[in-house]
């Protein structure tokens, strides 16, 4: 398992964590996904061999986010 921590500047409240934590998790190989509106970041628990970072990146920017490494 890897775990990555990602910035996203626009997410501001609970709907934002559920939109972006649902986007990441229908990707295959996500085990655990946690937004947190408070420090804008999201970090994510996935098996390396099922998905990518830019995968992820790509979830949440297509779900209306921006993210930041």
């Amino acid at each position: 398992m890897t775990t990555i921590i990602l910035t996203t500047p626009d997410m501001s409240c609970n709907h934002c964590k559920m939109t972006i934590e649902n986007a990441v998790k229908g990707l295959p190989g996500i085990k655990k996904v946690n937004a947190d509106p408070g420090s804008k970041k999201v970090t994510v628990e996935y098996d390396e061999k099922s998905v990518n970072i830019e995968m992820i990146r790509s979830a949440i920017e297509d779900a209306g986010y921006s993210v930041k490494k």
